[in-house]
């Protein structure tokens, strides 16, 4: 009997902001790869890492392929995978710092799981990655800072057992990139339609804005996204290109599944940098700040924070105004770091309205005789009547308690402001967990 083994092998940071693509690099690997050949044992992995970090690239993705081979092809593989990745990798630009993986083992132990876990909520350092490397076994090759290494480990650990995605890429022939992209508009509002609810954040309704094609000089076409690998290749028979695809694979993801966000128990455990979920207390009414953002006050017993919803989340910063003090909410989104001009603040993603407060205004009293709102004569020393010149030095002003149009439930910022991991309202009751289904019949294809 042949003798096997596992591999696995995590990439990251192989692109620039002119150039490159780590998903497009992953393409051609997985070309190379069929033809040794291999047998891939779960779809090439998109992972989206914690969108707060300030040296991200565009989307902060990592990826990672896996598959069983013949033991005696692991040196030809890695060499053939080695020359692919140095070659299509943007090694030569400072910025970028590409990093590669190796790991063979068919258990993914705990601690790299683990690791995955912070580097999707928190901020992980390159001593922290070099050290679980040596601990477990793998090998790691880097460019210029080797910073790609955190994520290419990374995306190996995570396993995609708590939810996960499908997104179909479709990549442009060469000598189209950097031109503008040539896709039916109608086709992908059409295919939206007749798919829904198992693709998400295809389209933007609200703008009425095409989502699936980037704008950068990257090979993408287009990127669907969508709950089962079966939905996204519906998808792709739906969207009409206009121009040719070179080829096109079909990644499973954490995208839409929230895995960025931690539920904390209090204010005082924020820690910049992290996303979080963090029950609170309204302290202080909204106001809108320049450029229309809306900022308000939160507390719970151990402190007080600020939430910000900016222009850009559309619906969400329309429900922020409508709070009021007292209100009780869930409040979601990334922990700003605190400057000598601002406090710490929650950028917020989603706000959830737990429990509405009255509504209270406070008015000057009615005078008995003409029925006006009366004047006040000056703190503590009552009203009188501008009309009738009448004096009530003993009344008060009046509460009134006004109707409230917000309802308790969910809300979350407008689609074409959502982050890579923020989940969407349409994938709410369609998690998954556990293993992936079947492969489909084709899940990859190229020229």
């Amino acid at each position: 009997m042949t003798d096997t083994s596992i591999m696995h092998i995590g990439l990251d940071d192989t692109d620039s902001i002119k150039n490159g693509c780590t998903t497009y690099l992953a393409a051609l690997l997985i070309e190379k790869l069929l033809q040794i050949p291999v047998q891939f044992i779960d779809y090439p992995a998109l992972i989206r890492l914690n969108p707060n970090i300030p040296w991200k690239t565009r989307g902060n993705a990592a990826l990672c392929l896996r598959f069983q081979h013949q033991t005696q092809l692991t040196n030809n593989i890695k060499q053939s995978v080695l020359s692919i990745w140095e070659r299509h990798s943007q090694i030569n630009n400072k910025k970028t710092n590409p990093g590669i993986v190796f790991y063979q083992n068919r258990i993914i132990p705990k601690e790299l799981t683990t690791f995955s876990h912070q580097t999707e909520t928190g901020i992980v350092t390159l001593n922290q990655a070099v050290k679980l490397i040596r601990k477990i076994g793998v090998e790691a090759l880097g460019y210029n800072n080797c910073r790609g290494i955190i994520g290419a480990l990374a995306a190996i650990g995570e396993t995609l057992t708590n939810d996960y995605t499908y997104e179909l890429i479709a990549y442009r022939i060469p000598k189209n990139w950097g031109t503008k992209r040539l896709v039916d508009r109608e086709s992908i509002f059409n295919m939206d339609q007749i798919l829904q609810p198992y693709v998400f954040n295809n389209i933007d309704k609200e703008k009425k804005r095409v989502l699936i094609t980037p704008r950068g000089p990257d090979p993408i076409l287009f990127g669907i996204r969508g709950e089962t690998a079966n939905i996204v290749k519906q998808a792709l028979e739906l969207v009409k290109p206009l121009e040719p695809i070179e080829r096109w694979v079909i990644f499973r993801s954490n995208q839409g599944t929230d895995a960025h966000l931690t539920c904390v128990n209090s204010i005082n455990e924020l820690e910049h940098g992290r996303s979080v979920i963090l029950n609170g207390i309204v302290s202080s009414n909204p106001k809108i700040v320049p450029v229309r953002h809306v900022i308000f006050s939160i507390k719970d017993s151990t402190g007080e924070i600020d939430c910000a919803a900016y222009e850009p989340t559309g619906e969400l910063r329309r429900i922020a105004q409508e709070l009021v003090v007292g209100d009780c909410i869930e409040a979601a989104g990334a922990v700003c770091k605190a400057t000598k001009t601002k406090s710490l603040t929650i950028n917020l993603e989603k706000i959830k309205v737990l429990f509405l407060n009255q509504k209270i205004l406070q008015q000057n009293p009615l005078c008995t005789t003409c029925q006006k709102r009366l004047k006040s004569m000056g703190k503590h020393q009552g009203f009188r009547c501008e009309k009738c010149s009448k004096k009530f030095p003993y009344l008060k002003k009046q509460d009134t308690i006004l109707p409230r149009t917000l309802k308790l439930g969910l809300y979350i910022t407008s689609t074409h402001s959502q982050r890579h991991l923020t989940k969407p309202k349409r994938r709410f009751g369609q998690e998954k967990h556990g293993e992936p289904a079947m492969f489909v019949e084709e899940w990859c294809s190229y020229v």
